[in-house]
């Protein structure tokens, strides 16, 4: 058997969004004053208007909320209040665009994670970070808003030659506070557009299944059931006038019930193994390994069963990589290894056979690094020409 990689950190996709938003910078600020200044200054005299109305409407909506979260309505009104808490924050990133010229992306919407049904769309509003984020911009821009209103216009009268200078430094000021409380999570956009992506994978995933549930259930079982009850019927005819052909064509018949049968095993065999449920990963394993063409080595040293949609995902792991070693590795031996490192579970193929194998090239291991990633699990293939392979699959760990 082959040492296992004990590894400590377990590698990442490096898909996900596009990099953050970039902001534009300004000209250098001069005595003469330029579009740019004027922008800025109508920004900084705009500033407190927007902080007063964003001021009152947290402390009116979120503590009124807040209060009442002990009755019915408190609950509602308090991601009420966060949603419009949102709205405030598009328009002040609105404003931000057009006289400070950032370039600044809009957050994901409020319930692009929520779960299922009121319940779980009000504890994902309760656990937005873009509204509460808002919440605390609105509330510490009334001091900053007097401060700069105020500086602005006594400036323009009495410190008009320094005035762009001064007004450039406190927009800066603006676009930093923007940015700190205003701009979306590049960490957390990220993830978020990983497991869409990774959604989508397992919607077509499932689909791919059914339709091959249903074209092997059409193509096989109900064939042969149906070629069965024709010829039934022609021993039921056949039974009077020829006993011995009736007898013959009833023996045929059991035939093909039994194949029937055995189609029937392996189709639910391959959508959930019953030795999987009642026994694990090892018994589950030892069984699919036992119908490898190759002769394969199977250790499993697990102290307790993950959980069942895990069990699941890592049986069919090893059994399509069996399948692939069965049909195109030209093998004399394979080993099936699974431990658990940490909180991670982790599975390793191994076989002698020719190599070559590519998830570049597609196929079976491009979908199966699809399948493995759409739950937080990673597909590493090492495999050069001549042998030997090894494949390890990561899984996350859940009890």
């Amino acid at each position: 058997m082959s040492a296992r990689p004990r590894r400590s950190g377990v590698p990442t996709s490096g898909g996900g969004p596009t990099a953050g938003p970039s902001h534009s910078t300004p000209p250098p600020a001069r005595f003469a004053y330029d579009r740019h200044t004027w922008k800025e200054i109508a920004h900084l005299l705009a500033n407190f208007p927007a902080a007063l109305a964003g001021f009152v409407y947290v402390v009116t909506t979120l503590v009124v909320g807040a209060g009442l979260s002990v009755t019915v309505i408190g609950l509602p009104l308090l991601v009420a209040g966060l949603f419009g808490t949102r709205v405030y924050g598009r328009l002040e990133r609105a404003r931000a665009r057009s006289l400070l010229d950032m370039r600044i992306d809009e957050p994901s919407p409020m319930f692009r994670r929520g779960g299922a049904g009121f319940a779980g769309r009000t504890v994902s509003a309760l656990r937005d970070p873009v509204g509460w984020r808002t919440a605390l911009y609105a509330f510490m821009r009334l001091p900053w808003g007097i401060v700069t209103f105020s500086v602005t216009l006594v400036s323009l009268f009495v410190l008009w030659p320094v005035l762009p200078y001064l007004t450039r430094g406190l927009a800066n000021a603006d676009r930093a506070m923007v940015r700190g409380l205003l701009a979306p999570d590049e960490e957390l956009e990220a993830r978020i557009a990983e497991l869409e992506s990774d959604r989508g994978v397992v919607v077509d995933t499932a689909a791919a299944d059914l339709r091959r549930i249903e074209r092997d259930l059409h193509d096989g079982a109900q064939a042969r059931l149906v070629a069965l009850a024709m010829g039934l019927g022609l021993a039921k005819e056949k039974l009077t006038e020829d006993p011995q052909a009736a007898s013959a064509m009833v023996d045929e018949a059991h035939g093909e019930v039994k194949l029937a049968l055995q189609e029937l095993r392996d189709l639910a065999r391959g959508i959930h193994p019953a030795v999987l449920t009642d026994r694990g990963l090892d018994a589950a394993l030892s069984a699919v390994a036992a119908r490898c063409t190759v002769p394969v080595k199977v250790t499993v040293e697990l102290a307790e069963r993950p959980a069942e949609a895990i069990e699941g995902i890592a049986y069919f792991t090893v059994s399509e990589l069996l399948q692939n070693i069965s049909k195109h590795s030209r093998a004399r031996t394979a080993s099936v290894d699974v431990w658990r490192t940490a909180d991670r579970l982790l599975i390793q193929v191994t076989d002698d056979g020719v190599g070559g194998a590519d998830p570049a090239a597609g196929g079976g291991l491009a979908g199966l690094g699809e399948r493995l990633g759409a739950v937080d699990g990673v597909l590493l293939v090492d495999s050069e020409r001549g042998g030997p392979t090894t494949v390890t699959a990561e899984l996350p760990w859940r009890a």
